[in-house]
């Protein structure tokens, strides 16, 4: 089963928003199991979460980007940008 990489860019004063949403932001992921490969927010140089980057395996990109869609995060309008992109895992073997 391929990789995506969903790779999102919060929207700028979003802390709270974000904050609110988390847990079923992870329930969500959780959901996915196994297939999840990494999951974890992107960090401003001061440790500040600014989005959140996962490497999934879905069947294919619609699935992907159905996935990305549903996502509690991606609900409430917490991202300025979403990108969903296949990714093929090379290292570690």
């Amino acid at each position: 089963m391929p990789y995506f990489a969903i790779h999102c860019i919060d929207k700028p004063d979003s802390a709270d928003l974000r904050a609110a949403t988390r847990q079923a932001h992870l329930a969500h992921i959780n959901s996915k199991g196994d297939d999840v490969l990494v999951a974890g927010p992107l960090l401003r140089p001061d440790g500040r979460a600014m989005g959140s980057l996962l490497i999934i395996a879905f069947d294919n990109r619609d699935d992907a980007v159905a996935f990305a869609t549903a996502d509690p995060y991606h609900q409430v309008g917490l991202f300025e940008s979403r990108s969903v992109t296949n990714w093929h895992k090379v290292i570690p073997g």
